[in-house]
């Protein structure tokens, strides 16, 4: 009996005979590597896509919103408690919260950049200096809205913050009928953000903020009591009274 070789031996028409290599079998770590790689392409192109929708869809024009109970304006830009400040001289809400207003910040510096709303500043408008993110600048304002029983807000921020504080928003006051008014930043180009680096660069980090939110919100009840909102804000339960009355 002849030994058995590596390989097999076929017999073919004519008597002739072939020596069969066996198949290689792609082994179980290939296998796990291609669908790895798979997975990560396709997880790539769903980010990018999505932040493609996310840039296009930012609003690139300042719609007049229909009248709110009051407003709440987030702080990162001037623009946004100026545009406030117009809005409720308008009428379009009652009383306005200006959210995470810097500790040193007094009412008398908001009226020198706002010269001729003194008045305003003077009767209707509130100062939350404990935020220190959207996360905080929800809770704050939850707590705002609730203590004087409003029941809608006209929401003031820039237009590439407005997707990530209304998801917060939404989480922290459920009940509420929330209206964005999205304040387009001087000096970028939403519009034309590929052709702006510093766009660019801005618009990516929001939209991994947004998604970054969008996953925690969708599993999480209370921010107040949300280990995972506690952990990315550092925000502590305040021992006193959440706003100061800008009066």
């Amino acid at each position: 009996m002849a030994a058995a070789g590596p390989a097999s031996a076929e017999i073919l028409d004519g008597g002739e005979t072939a020596l069969m290599k066996p198949r290689p079998r792609r082994s179980l770590a290939r296998r796990l590597a291609g669908t790895l790689v798979g997975g990560a392409f396709l997880g790539a192109l769903v980010v990018g896509l999505g932040f493609l929708v996310f840039a296009a869809t930012l609003e690139r024009h300042m719609v007049e919103p229909e009248r709110a109970d009051a407003i709440v304006a987030l702080t990162g830009g001037s623009q946004r408690v100026t545009d406030a400040l117009d809005l409720l001289a308008r009428g379009k809400g009652g009383r306005l919260l200006i959210s995470g207003v810097h500790e040193t910040t007094t009412v008398e510096e908001i009226a020198r950049l706002n010269p001729g709303r003194e008045d305003l500043l003077g009767c209707c408008v509130d100062l939350d200096h404990r935020a220190r993110n959207t996360i905080g600048n929800a809770i704050e304002t939850r707590r705002w809205a609730e203590e004087r029983g409003f029941s809608s807000l006209i929401v003031v921020t820039s237009n590439y913050h407005m997707p990530r504080t209304l998801l917060e928003l939404e989480n922290a006051l459920p009940d509420l009928v929330l209206v964005p008014y999205a304040v387009a930043p001087a000096g970028l180009d939403t519009d034309e953000w590929w052709r702006d680096p510093n766009a660019a660069r801005l618009l990516g980090i929001e939209y991994l903020k947004f998604i970054a939110v969008w996953l925690r919100t969708a599993v999480e009840g209370d921010p107040e009591r949300s280990p995972a909102a506690h952990m990315m804000s550092g925000f502590q339960r305040p021992s006193a009274p959440a706003i100061a009355a800008a009066i």
